[in-house]
């Protein structure tokens, strides 16, 4: 009788895990949406008084407006690419590079006993 209910509490411990595995991965998507918001509204902010200096530094020539004007290019250059990291992972090939691993490989079997057996 044991074994039946250990059996039965089996596959609700492994949807419970799974359902907070669920809420988990939710969760980083949601921190991610929302990095990726304020990476965005940053950036526009930052294109813009990068705008602004350009014509200020059109008018004069001060060292403090080229200054700022490398570091605004720095925090921008930092932001694009905090925001394409999260767009390409390696993690994500690694289901569709196993798939063309086993479908290449299949093939190549099918090709090679065809070429066998259909040799005169």
């Amino acid at each position: 009788m044991s074994d039946h209910e250990t059996k039965s509490d089996s596959p609700e411990i492994d949807i419970t895990d799974a359902i907070a595995n669920i809420e988990f991965s939710l969760e980083k998507i949601k921190e991610r949406h929302q990095q990726i918001i304020l990476d965005r509204a940053r950036k526009e902010e930052l294109e813009q008084r990068k705008q602004e200096i350009k014509e200020l530094q059109k008018n004069n020539t001060q060292d403090s407006l080229k200054s700022e004007l490398h570091f605004l290019e720095q925090e921008l250059t930092q932001i694009e690419i905090r925001l394409e990291s999260e767009l390409f992972k390696w993690s994500s090939l690694n289901e569709p590079f196993w798939q063309i691993v086993r479908f290449v490989g299949i093939g190549i079997i099918i090709g090679w006993f065809l070429k066998t057996y259909s040799s005169p």
